[in-house]
């Protein structure tokens, strides 16, 4: 039993490591333009990179993905720091989402409603390759941009000498494997890794699970 969990051990080390140098350092396609720009909540880095993207005409819409019930459109995004009549066209919250999961399923569904077959996804860089994992699984027919922010708190570079990011990064490995396992074992089940049109509740969204000035197609 000591030799196999040596060996577990040493298996995860590895995949450890394959995933902190997997971790990306750019952003890939930075001028592609998409249907829509998605934001998963968690830092202020990635509401200001996609408040800048939808500025720069990138996209048609901006999803934000996980916000508390209760938050308006111009008090997530500082609405003085932004053009109001962008804010007032484009910005959508998404209200049901309360894990990434659950960001991927609130997201499949705005995405069918719309019709859209691109999406930019703007998240942490340590938290991209577990998204990108999520929102594939959900939405296989859609071209999906990676887009992420890179926290000056987290660091990638010589991370052995931060435990915090160490901590954080092996957490969100942690994290990644298990939504791999779970992801595969849907895979093989009828219909398992296919409810891209249903909440994270199971039921059909309605006026109260989005906010915005305008969330109809545009």
């Amino acid at each position: 039993m000591l030799s196999t969990l040596i060996v577990l051990g040493l298996v995860w080390l590895a995949g450890f490591v394959w995933y902190v140098e997997s971790i990306p350092t750019t952003v890939d396609n930075p001028d592609q333009r998409t249907d829509a720009i998605v934001v998963l909540t968690g830092g202020s880095e990635r509401l200001s990179e996609g408040r800048r993207l939808l500025a720069r005409g990138l996209a048609k819409k901006l999803f934000i993905s996980g916000v508390y019930r209760g938050v308006e459109v111009d008090e997530l995004l500082s609405v003085g720091k932004s053009d109001p009549r962008l804010i007032a066209c484009c910005v959508v919250l998404g209200h049901v989402a309360e894990n990434t999961r659950g960001n991927a399923m609130e997201t499949a569904v705005w995405v069918n409603e719309q019709g859209y077959k691109s999406l930019r996804i703007v998240t942490a860089n340590y938290h991209m390759r577990r998204s990108l994992l999520e929102f594939k699984s959900l939405m296989p027919g859609v071209d999906i941009i990676a887009n992420p922010v890179f926290p000056d708190t987290v660091r990638i570079e010589d991370w052995w000498r931060y435990p915090g990011s160490t901590a954080l990064i092996a957490s969100e490995f942690n994290k990644y494997l298990f939504a791999s396992l779970r992801n595969s074992i849907l895979h093989w089940l009828p219909g398992g890794n296919h409810p891209s049109l249903q909440t994270p509740d199971a039921r059909e969204p309605d006026q109260n699970d989005y906010s915005a000035s305008n969330n109809k197609t545009g």
